[in-house]
């Protein structure tokens, strides 16, 4: 595995190849990270994997000061993953060279749910997405599930302007339900513990809406309970077709999107 610290060697290492998978992470590296780099090396003849701590898609400062980053720790967790080739640590000069301003807006019909609440947030993801496809000009980019809308936008935006395939993956959780983020990481074994019971909670829900007609409104009724029965905030609790992100009151070719604060700690969801 080498470890590539700026642009220069980047591109002195990449150049003779031209079947890469490109895992982009700001570290945090947990299971689901790993499950992503495993597709892509089964995929790619090549696979790299990205760890910038993008500031230009926080929308809140002390989040991006708080978010878990541990480059050493990371590092060690990857150098055990066998035929991992490459780690890219850029710096910000390396991905921001040019300063102008974006060009990238995300259009009214998509400022929903995390974008709905997060200004500016998915066009600092497009951008530094943009910004890396062209850096390292990938085959295809494995991005998780967990961040269904992330991924919507991304692979809408990557595939529309670079010949790169997005491959969504599926979410990866623990043995009691909770989906792995990086964010998880700030919570100690307790709140670990906690956070799982509320987790299956939401779960839950996905059995009970099979039979509901209005299925918005009886999860508007259940985000009122489930704040009050676990004192956490919930921003969105919404059920939407997979293949626009519209409002669905349909169990079929949806999935149940969930925002939610828990010891000040934003988490996400869908399911």
């Amino acid at each position: 595995m080498k470890i590539l610290l700026n642009n220069h060697r980047l591109f002195k290492t990449l150049r003779p190849f031209n079947d890469i998978g490109f895992v982009p992470t700001m570290g945090g590296i947990h299971e689901g990270h790993i499950s992503l780099i495993k597709r892509s090396i089964k995929s790619n003849n090549k696979t790299i994997v990205s760890i910038f701590v993008n500031p230009k898609q926080f929308n809140n400062k002390k989040d991006f000061k708080s978010y878990p980053s541990n480059i050493k720790k990371d590092l060690y967790i990857l150098k055990k993953i066998k035929k991992l080739d490459f780690v890219y640590i850029p710096k910000f000069i390396d991905i921001y060279k040019n300063r102008k301003k974006s060009p990238i807006k995300i259009r009214e019909k998509d400022k929903i749910l995390c974008a709905k609440f997060r200004k500016g947030h998915f066009e600092g993801v497009l951008d530094v997405m943009d910004r890396l496809t062209k850096l390292i000009r990938p085959k295809k980019i494995f991005m998780g599930k967990k961040d269904f809308q992330q991924l919507f936008l991304v692979k809408n935006f990557i595939e529309k302007n670079h010949n790169t395939k997005v491959i969504g993956c599926k979410t990866i959780r623990n043995k009691n339900k909770l989906a792995l983020s990086s964010r998880n990481y700030l919570l100690n074994r307790n709140e670990l513990n906690e956070l799982e019971i509320i987790s299956k909670k939401f779960l839950n829900l996905k059995l009970k809406i099979k039979n509901i007609k209005n299925i918005n409104k009886f999860l508007q009724y259940s985000k009122k309970n489930l704040e009050h029965l676990f004192r956490i905030k919930i921003e969105y609790l919404e059920n939407r077709n997979i293949k626009d992100l519209s409002v669905s009151n349909n169990h079929l070719n949806s999935k149940i999107f969930l925002s939610y604060y828990f010891k000040n700690i934003r988490l996400i969801d869908n399911f």
